[in-house]
């Protein structure tokens, strides 16, 4: 599909003159040649018309290892380019669809731009360009490949209207230029494949933006916002009150409009987005919630939230200072969506248990920058469950992190080796990206959240705390940094977990009971005999982890804690207080590929 789509364009460019000479036709498009480095753009809303419009100016690199002299520009299907000039001089291009799921409407208006000259390798280019259009609720991306309606409408929520305005970057709704290569949704990943790419690409560029929107006919001023991320490259000394979002907002020059101005440095992560409605704001610094009018009660479930959010944050992570946001969806049933520090959720009905986990959640992000994926995002999560079981127990935290397990268990499973064939743990093959380097959300949010539960309860929450403390993101230069800062506070080598873990992927374990034998212990001079049982677990797993079980008896039973390498098995004497009954291996909190062999029962003797 895509070379087709490919020779169609070299096909429109050759007729309308654009390209010359037998050499173009040789290669085909590199749509991701080039990187976005840099964005500069002024953006203005007009709600009422569900129009957008922006001006401004991008500056792209050539990644690739080749002379370039085309980019391929691409925005949203219901947008249109109306400029692109190279330092004040009209560029020629041609704009056509590109199919791609990457945004709403399942496909891009693209602007295949022919360059004045050559580009070469990690070489930059300035534009400055033009468009416009409109941004209306669309669903095509869903229900194309057999998404129902109501679903589909509760998760493509990105609109400009008159009453609620909110827009999603790329990945949802592509507002912004981006080079990126096909994205399909009934293909298999393909549309997180892209998207991850775009992601580690797009990771250092720096964004810009300023946005006014009129408001025309309404009483009050709406508030308009866009999520903005803390500034990791600025914040050297890792003072948390020195750490703001770089979010400026001020009244427009007329009295109808609104104006705002976000800068992301780097982008990190972030898809920047932007919301405007008549919301009721509520600052209670760090935290800003903006509610819409009828939802009272669920924005003070928020406020009353902050309190105690703020004391666990504070005891894990430092105390929160920088400026978060959390703003209401006009959709109660809509998909929840976090943009740096900028979280849009719905406000209605919402349960105080849910909010408080939301506020924690941003809290964290407030109190610890970092600019890996895996530490920003993964201690976010782990401090959710680590937050829940303070409200509710273990058993309430790890049914949370339960739904994390089954986001990416299935990216985990690894492809049988043929009989005879299989594959040594020294040799073993990472089936994913590694931790560490990864913009795969399911591996920096929900694998990441396991990483650090596993750690917690491998070295203890003191030990953690301490190496969490002593974190600065100016200093995350090595991969092996955090690993360093756990391992001297707990004392303990984790560098085969690490190895597993964070920096590579291989796989999930998979541990059994091997071996169970019960037996009593005769003390000398004829003492009172104590119950033993001596067990072995196996992991046949390419991943080692240090993994819980519980032996249970008659009216009792005595856990603990066993660390088993992958591909190999360990064994430890436990003592018991009665005739054990069966073995319950890992708890729930170290992520399995097969959960079916965790229950052992031991015959009667």
């Amino acid at each position: 599909m895509r070379f087709a789509a490919t020779k169609r364009f070299l096909c429109v460019l050759c007729v309308l003159g654009v390209l010359c000479g037998s050499r173009f036709f040789a290669a085909a498009l590199d749509r991701e040649a080039f990187t976005i480095t840099k964005y500069d753009l002024t953006v203005q809303l007009e709600p009422q018309q569900q129009r957008l419009g922006a001006r401004g100016t991008i500056i792209l690199r050539n990644d690739s290892s080749e002379l370039q002299k085309i980019i391929a520009l691409q925005i949203s299907s219901s947008l249109n380019w109306r400029a692109i000039r190279d330092a004040g001089k009209a560029l020629q291009f041609v704009s056509q669809p590109y199919a791609s799921d990457i945004d709403h409407t399942g496909a891009l208006s693209e602007a295949i731009v022919t360059l004045p000259a050559e580009i070469k390798p990690k070489d930059s280019v300035e534009l400055e360009i033009g468009y416009e259009g409109v941004i209306p609720v669309d669903m095509t991306r869903l229900t194309r490949v057999g998404v129902p309606d109501d679903i589909a409408r509760h998760t493509s929520w990105d609109h400009i209207g008159a009453s609620f305005t909110a827009v999603r970057g790329a990945g949802y709704v592509a507002w912004y230029p981006i080079t990126t290569e096909s994205a399909d949704f009934s293909e298999g990943n393909s549309l997180f494949e892209v998207v991850d790419r775009w992601k580690a690409r797009a990771a250092g560029s720096e964004f810009q933006l300023a946005i006014t929107s009129q408001y025309g006919g309404s009483d009050s001023r709406p508030v308009l916002i866009c999520g903005a991320e803390t500034d990791h490259a600025a914040n050297a000394d890792d003072s948390a009150g020195k750490r703001e979002a770089k979010r400026v907002e001020k009244h427009g020059a007329k009295n109808d409009e609104v104006h705002t101005e976000c800068q992301w440095n780097p982008l990190g992560t972030t898809a920047p987005m932007f919301a405007m409605a008549d919301y009721v704001d509520n600052f209670k610094p760090p935290l800003r919630i903006l509610s819409l009018r009828g939802h009272e009660a669920g924005a003070e479930k928020y406020s009353d939230a902050l309190s105690p959010a703020m004391r666990f944050v504070t005891e894990w992570f430092g105390k929160p200072s920088a400026p978060v946001t959390i703003a209401d969806l006009s959709d109660p049933h809509a998909a929840p969506f976090e943009s740096g520090t900028l979280l849009m959720v719905s406000m209605a009905g919402e349960d105080t248990k849910l909010a408080g986990i939301n506020v924690v959640h941003e809290l964290v992000h407030s109190a610890l920058a970092s600019p890996r994926p895996w530490v920003y995002e993964g201690l976010a999560h782990f401090a959710e469950a680590a937050y829940r079981e303070q409200q509710g127990g273990r058993e309430s935290a790890l049914d949370l992190l339960g739904i994390h397990r089954a986001a990416f268990l299935d990216a985990e499973k690894e492809v049988p080796a043929p009989p005879g064939k299989e594959i040594p743990t020294a040799q073993a093959r990472d089936i994913g990206p590694p931790l560490a380097t990864s913009y795969d959300e399911i591996y920096y949010r929900s694998k990441a959240a396991y990483v650090w539960w596993m750690l917690r309860d491998m070295v203890g929450d003191d030990a953690l705390k301490a190496a969490i403390a002593k974190y600065r993101a100016a200093d995350d230069k090595d991969s092996k940094y955090v690993e360093g800062l756990v391992e001297a506070a707990a004392k303990r080598d984790l560098g085969w977990f690490f190895d597993d873990w964070v920096y590579h992927d291989r796989g999930l374990p998979d541990v059994r009971v091997q071996l169970a034998h019960p037996w009593d212990d005769e003390k000398p001079g004829g003492g009172k005999q104590t119950q033993m049982i001596t067990v072995t677990l196996e992991n046949t797993g390419n991943a080692g982890a240090e993994i819980p079980f519980t032996v249970r008896c008659e009216g009792a039973e005595a856990s603990r804690r066993l660390e088993v390498r992958a591909r190999s098995t360990a064994t430890l004497r436990v003592e018991i207080p009665s005739r054990p009954a069966e073995i319950v291996v890992n708890d729930g909190s170290v992520p399995e590929n097969d959960l079916t062999n965790n229950v052992f029962k031991i015959p009667a003797q």
